[in-house]
């Protein structure tokens, strides 16, 4: 697909969706640097499509450089601020930078600006972990498996070491024997 959409890209030089795309086969190979090079093609043609910062954030994680990809999630964040994945982006991305009161403060405006979606409540859950506050984010938890029990996954998946958490581990033995996960 890249050698077409190269190909393409020589004829319609003006076309920032080609070099987006090209940057896409890049991302899907797990080659972060030749994706970001597109990306920044694509972004001097159109730097406020929001695909395009999301994708620029995702080659930024993956590269370690989380400071980078927090402005990239940000700005996407700005230009849809009720699209889900800009926040998902954003929120993991300060978490695996182990900036969990940035991430707390921005769970709070992703409930509100997306009407209370339960998948944020599992990543304030976790913010509050990551800041110690064990309590508030056991009760938060709880509350998250009772609105959207399948989205467990998500949390884990930000956190898989927060199965050593004994206290975890007993809210979900306890949910799982009243209710089907």
């Amino acid at each position: 697909a890249r050698f077409y959409y190269r190909k393409a890209s020589h004829l319609r030089q003006d076309d920032s969706k080609l070099y987006y795309k090209i940057a896409c086969t890049y991302f899907n190979e797990g080659q972060w640097q030749a994706c970001f090079r597109q990306l920044e093609t694509a972004m001097k043609m159109h730097r406020n499509q929001p695909e395009y910062n999301l994708l620029a954030g995702e080659c930024k994680m993956q590269l370690g450089q989380i400071k980078e990809a927090v402005q990239y999630f940000s700005t996407a964040v700005r230009l849809r601020p009720r699209n889900n994945n800009g926040w998902e982006a954003l929120i993991r991305c300060l978490y695996k930078g182990e900036y969990y009161a940035e991430a707390l403060d921005q769970t709070d405006e992703a409930l509100r600006l997306t009407q209370g979606k339960p998948l944020f409540l599992y990543y304030k859950t976790a913010a509050l972990f990551g800041l110690g506050k064990s309590k508030e984010a056991l009760l938060l938890l709880e509350t998250a498996l009772q609105e959207a029990p399948k989205l467990l996954r998500k949390f884990v998946e930000l956190n898989p070491a927060i199965l050593r958490h004994q206290q975890v581990v007993d809210l979900l033995a306890r949910y799982k024997r009243n209710k089907s996960i």
